[in-house]
């Protein structure tokens, strides 16, 4: 067993230029590096030799889709995956001896690099009101405690059961099912912090909260924008498809505040060009755009389209598709014609001549795909710029065909799948009436609390039990100081983990760490060995087996956990087959596949090479809207402002991180090495703001009202961001983000547009 570090490594900030290209042979180096030091050579080969590959182990690390079989590499992964995989694999262990070393106050605090870099969780501890540590129980009085407190509440409105996209399809729907025969809808999930603004964007205009392509789809797209993400980071798998795309004479057009590695150019190190060539050029044209202006960038694309279409009547407009499928075309167009450029400039920071260049470049492209990440939804104004962007791709038809689409990237594994499974606090009706017909139970049909509503009702003392199964919801929740304080005046908080985080530190009165099987491990139940599944981000659901021994032999799988504590709490309060689901999880999709649409005869078609390919009724030609008829729509906007001395800061992920958790302290691509407290500005702003380089400072955080966030001790670096624009590391960061501080309709933190000033750090005298 590989031993975890017993301290935390020394900060030392080395700042190298960025680097312009991502992947290539060094991707493969540090992921084989990093996974030898967490495992052995043996189990990383089992892991790397079987993920993404059909019957194989699912990537937990993102929600790219996987190519057709036939078409995968063998090794059909990227860094990042490869770290997250067998950072799930390690052979690093806590037991019950760890937490008698380790007080949960000393836990506190340490960093969240430490607490992940010492193992896997091995059995059910609890920390009891009276202690600051957390001890062994067995998982029959684990459940029952559990179980006792739920039993207690006044109200089923009283408990939230939070989820991470990393469980599975199986997982999920146990859980929601659980929720709602209990009592109620608070389902909060990664998707409120993360995707809700896409969600409730394309609801609205297309009647379906989901992207429209295939991965097919990009491969023979003419035009591809890429608009607030970063895939070298966050989806490398993304860049395969970008060089697919690019071999078929696809242009690429990058929209981002950062110029981020892999939106540059890509060495695949899978062929011979990535290894000893230059690799392929990504984006054609880089929009180096303003924090919050990508509403403006749009609503000022659409202006220009329409004016094409003035001069060339017949020529620009795909005018039958709007005739035949659109609704709001007239009001749309004359609010547009409206937007003055001034406003459009100033907002975007870029010039009319860039974006008229992209304008022609779309007039050039028949086939048009708008890719988009959390650079666009953690803005105040995210809900109208997806509408925007849907207002966009209606214009010239490149929606519901082939080569063109909306494109939503998600970041967890099967964030998508969890929303299909249930886990949403406002499933809509069709959903819980199918529930009901199935199970014969009543669900409740008020909707329950979002991530930012639970928050504040743990915080006003509404909400006593909450129960997360994955995730690290302390340190991916904004406002970090409100939120900790929220966790810690329940009665109860349990977590459902694989791994130490941030989150079992911060404890309700009582506490409890329910330990998990891992994606990589084998999965046996009393009637033979199981398999999961996932959703991508393409609509496409397929298996997930595991192939390692669990890392103890005590730990429970997500499933078997759920079923055992709502046989425990229900008891035999409605007839669903707990029993039945635990033992044999073909047995949850049999009942899966009378509900959800689209999962017809779920159990066989899924093992299927292919998988299910759910459908989505835009690409049928059917938009489920109150008008049956896809939305235009008219977008306002105020744009993101900075007072004087200030700064619009966004947050974001480095390199070497997955989700909350940074496996070191580097980030090679942007050239930081040996510490994550840094802030990268503009040289201009630097200069004019009387900072230096290196320089310590307190980032500041101002909200309506007045009131101030503080966080101290981060290195100045000057960065190629856009000017008036900085970026500083999550989660680190997140305790600058105000609670209220989201975005219209979504309700979704807005991570990507936090004023800031920066401060130099006072040091004290010795």
């Amino acid at each position: 067993m590989k031993q975890p570090p017993s301290e935390e490594p020394e900060e030392s900030l080395t700042v190298t230029p960025p680097k312009k290209w991502a992947a290539g042979v060094p991707a493969v180096t540090h992921a084989l590096e990093y996974s030898l030091e967490e495992t052995s050579v043996l189990r990383a080969g089992r892991t790397l030799l079987t993920m993404n590959q059909v019957d194989g182990i699912d990537c937990p690390g993102c929600a790219w889709a996987d190519p057709s079989p036939g078409h995968r590499h063998r090794n059909e992964y990227c860094e990042n995956g490869a770290k997250h995989i067998n950072d799930e694999a390690t052979t690093r262990r806590i037991t019950a001896e760890f937490f008698r070393r380790h007080s949960v106050t000393e836990l506190g605090r340490r960093s969240d690099l430490w607490l992940n870099q010492q193992g896997r969780l091995t059995e059910p501890m609890v920390k009891r009101p009276d202690s600051d540590h957390y001890e062994p129980i067995s998982w029959h009085d684990a459940l029952g405690l559990l179980a006792g407190e739920l039993k207690a509440l006044d109200s089923p409105d009283e408990a939230v059961f939070y989820t991470s996209g990393r469980v599975s399809n199986e997982a999920a729907f146990v859980l929601q099912l659980f929720a709602r025969a209990f009592g109620t809808n608070n389902l909060p999930d990664c998707s409120n912090m993360c995707h809700e603004s896409s969600g409730f964007a394309l609801h609205e205009t297309l009647g379906t909260g989901k992207g429209t392509v295939s991965l097919e789809d990009l491969h023979h797209a003419d035009l591809i924008f890429l608009v607030g993400q970063n895939p070298g980071s966050n989806h490398p798998r993304q860049l395969s498809a970008l060089e697919h795309a690019k071999g078929n004479g696809a242009r690429i057009i990058a929209v981002n505040p950062l110029p981020e590695a892999g939106l540059l150019r890509f060495k695949n190190p899978q062929n011979v060009r990535g290894v000893v060539g230059h690799g392929v050029r990504i984006a054609d044209r880089f929009l180096h755009i303003r924090s919050g202006g990508d509403l403006a960038l749009f609503q000022g694309l659409n202006r220009l389209l329409l004016e094409a279409e003035d001069a060339r009547p017949g020529t620009v407009l795909a005018h039958d598709f709007i005739r035949s499928n659109t609704s709001g075309f007239e009001e749309f167009a004359r609010h547009v014609r409206g937007i003055a450029w001034e406003d459009v400039l100033t907002a975007t920071g870029l010039t009319r001549k860039e974006i008229e260049k992209v304008r022609d470049e779309v007039l050039r492209s028949e086939r048009v795909i708008v890719c988009w990440a959390m650079g666009v939804t953690q803005q105040r104004h995210a809900v109208p710029t997806i509408r925007e962007i849907v207002n966009f791709l209606l214009l010239r038809g490149n929606l519901g065909r082939a080569g063109a689409g909306a494109c939503p990237v998600r970041g967890h594994s099967n964030v998508q799948g969890d929303r299909t499974m249930g886990i949403w606090e406002r499933m809509p009706d069709s959903f819980l009436d199918a529930l009901q017909q199935e199970f014969g139970f009543d669900p409740p049909r008020a909707h329950g609390l979002d991530s930012v509503n639970a928050i504040r009702a743990m915080h006003e003392g509404r909400i006593k039990v909450f129960l997360g199964v994955a995730g690290n919801f302390v340190r991916a929740a904004p406002d970090s100081a409100v939120t900790e304080d929220a966790m810690r005046r329940c009665d109860l908080t349990a977590h459902i983990s694989t791994k130490l985080n941030r989150s079992h530190t911060v404890c309700g009165r009582t506490a409890l760490i329910l330990p998990t099987l891992g994606r990589t491990e084998r999965d046996i139940q009393a009637t033979g060995e199981q398999f999961v599944t996932v959703e991508n981000s393409m609509s496409e659901v397929h298996t997930s087996r595991g192939r390692l021994e669990p890392a103890s032999s005590v730990l429970l799988s997500e499933v078997a956990i759920l079923c055992r504590l709502a046989r425990r709490t229900l008891e035999g309060r409605t007839s669903i087959p707990w029993d039945t689901f635990e033992s044999d999880y073909g047995a949850i999709r049999d009942r899966i596949s009378h509900i959800v649409p689209g999962l017809h005869d779920f159990n066989r078609r899924v093992v299927r090479p292919n998988g299910i390919r759910l459908p989505n009724p835009v690409n049928e030609g059917v938009y489920p809207t109150p008008v049956g008829k896809a939305l235009f729509t008219c977008n306002a906007w105020e744009m993101s402002h900075a007072p004087e001395g200030h700064l619009l800061l966004q947050t974001l992920r480095s390199h070497d991180q997955w989700n909350t958790i940074p496996y070191t302290e580097n980030d090679r691509y942007r050239g930081i090495h040996g510490s994550r407290r840094v802030v990268l500005v503009n040289p201009q702003d630097v200069s004019r703001l009387g900072l230096e380089k290196g320089q310590r400072v307190d980032l500041v955080s101002v909200w309506d009202g007045g009131a101030e966030r503080r966080t101290e001790g981060f290195e100045v670096v000057p960065y190629p961001t856009t000017p008036g624009c900085a970026a500083a590391y999550y989660p680190e960061t997140n305790v600058l983000l105000p609670l209220d501080s989201v975005a219209e309709i979504s309700n979704q933190p807005t991570a990507k547009g936090i004023v800031v000033r920066l401060e130099p750090t006072v040091t004290s005298a010795v």
